[in-house]
């Protein structure tokens, strides 16, 4: 490389109260490359992008860009830049259309056929197909990852960070994503990648940078590091396996139970998925494997309760606890404390609300052990919600579930963003669920997941609702995604 580097951290350090996010971090980015940024949740990546973005303050360091000393004091300074973010969490305003979003992102004027014409000529040049005149609200989570890189790109970015792009992206997506990384590194400009997929880490990046508890472990050319080197350096250490569990265990009682089911698809009409049969017991997991926007997000979210059913029947043993997709808008609310939210998401089951009241000490005592059972980083129960990581988020709403004791517990994609720990302990805790009696369905648009987890596979496509065959693997149930088993 020549010339000086596109963006340099130097000695960052933040604290959030008594938490140490990050302690004396070196980071450097050359143009021209795609530079992997590692770590667990919590271990101060994203805070780390956060500063470069001019979203947060440091406490102490210095940032360069482009070889000048300017540390961005709002995200609009770090866009004047050249800078532009991908955030984990969705940024774009649900009411207003692609690409009004577009045009509020990258301050163009917003005249309808010329706007138009510009957002198709972007996404057509991104390879990141979007209607412009659909509306964000109406998108399906994919979509809406889609757009927030558009919009980033929209703003003539040099230097691209991007927060776990490809959490919630079908494997197609998620490789045509990639190529379209590659291409804006090759063409001059930085990538920084925070991921916590640690394939796409070294097939992608020239350079890796782990982190832990805020520190740098492990800096250096991602050619040299292999899988096994780069999760060590994450966790300190080496993953223990899942215990193994029976293959498949149908013998419990029918909990959920499904004839002739029509559901419409989401926020309009038209039917999406027709369900002839399906039946799910008592301590198994099955999986929901499909192309984004096939309907697996409606049976989930009918059989939790929160969706609507067109025609046929559905009976579903209570309680039923789900677990939203999306964490940050439907999960928590950022703002409350941890206890707040845990109080308003189990509303009166909560054994501290007794005749209309809510006992705050019962309800903080009772945070304070969730704290610590599901091992949450967080300063306490009185820390608001958005402090958090978006791996200790998670562990927080599925607490939150598993504190109804279900009969049904339901997940959306509930590893989405998460590494390779915390993934683990969500995949223990869903097993313990089963294990203890309940029926589990989840969606994944992990179809390894699926295959590591599921007791059963059931595949939306083409309509209609299919089961695996037993021992069914990547090929056979990516082309039932496709095929819907016709």
């Amino acid at each position: 490389m020549t010339g000086a580097p596109a963006l340099e951290l130097r000695g960052i350090t933040k604290r959030f109260g008594t938490v140490q996010a990050l302690g004396g971090v070196d980071l450097t980015v050359n143009g021209g490359e795609v530079h992997a940024l590692i770590g667990e949740n919590g271990a101060g990546k994203s805070t780390l992008m956060h500063i470069a973005y001019g979203m947060l303050r440091p406490d102490g360091g210095d940032v360069r860009v482009f070889g000048a000393p300017h540390l961005p004091s709002s995200p609009r300074d770090a866009r004047a830049l050249g800078i532009g973010m991908v955030h984990q969490h969705f940024t774009s305003i649900p009411s207003l259309t692609v690409a009004e979003n577009i045009a509020l992102a990258a301050g163009w004027p917003v005249q309808p056929a010329r706007l138009r014409a510009r957002v198709d000529a972007l996404t057509g040049r991104t390879g990141l197909a979007l209607d412009p005149d659909a509306r964000v609200e109406s998108l399906t989570v994919a979509l809406k990852q889609r757009l927030e890189i558009v919009k980033a790109l929209a703003a003539d970015a040099r230097i691209l960070l991007l927060d776990e792009p490809t959490a919630v992206l079908a494997p197609a997506e998620v490789e045509e994503l990639l190529r379209m990384v590659r291409r804006f590194a090759e063409a001059g400009n930085a990538v920084v990648l925070i991921t916590h997929k640690l394939d796409e880490a070294l097939v992608v990046a020239d350079q890796v940078t782990v982190l832990r508890r805020g520190t740098v472990v492990l800096s250096g050319a991602a050619g040299a590091q292999t899988a096994v080197a780069l999760a060590g350096a994450m966790i300190g250490g080496t993953l223990q396996a899942a215990p193994a569990r029976p293959s498949a265990r149908s013998s419990g009682q029918v909990q959920v139970q499904a004839r002739s089911l029509r559901l419409d698809r989401e926020g309009r009409r038209g039917q999406v998925l027709f369900v002839e049969s399906l039946e799910v017991r008592s301590g198994e997991i099955v999986g929901v494997a499909g192309v984004e926007g096939n309907g697996q997000r409606e049976l989930l979210r009918a059989i939790a309760g929160v969706g609507s059913v067109v025609d046929g029947t559905l009976e579903v043993t209570g309680p039923v606890a789900f677990v939203p997709e999306d964490r940050t808008t439907e999960g928590l609310i950022p703002d409350m404390t941890l206890t707040e939210n845990f109080v308003l998401g189990l509303g009166t089951d909560a054994p501290w609300i007794r005749g209309g009241r809510v006992s705050w000490p019962e309800a903080r005592a009772r945070m304070a052990e969730v704290i610590e059972l599901f091992d949450i980083r967080a300063a306490g129960p009185a820390a608001p919600a958005g402090s958090l990581s978006g791996g200790n988020q998670q562990k927080v709403v599925v607490a939150r579930a598993l504190e109804r004791a279900p009969r049904v517990l339901v997940a959306e994609n509930p590893t989405r963003g998460l590494d390779l720990r915390a993934a683990g302990d969500v995949h223990a805790r869903l097993r313990g669920a089963a294990d203890r009696g309940a029926a589990v369905l989840f969606s994944s648009s992990d179809l390894d997941e699926v295959l590591d987890l599921a007791d059963r596979v059931l595949v939306a496509g083409g309509g209609r609702v299919v089961e695996a065959p037993a021992g069914a693997g990547k090929a056979e149930i990516g082309s039932l995604m496709v095929s819907g088993g016709s």
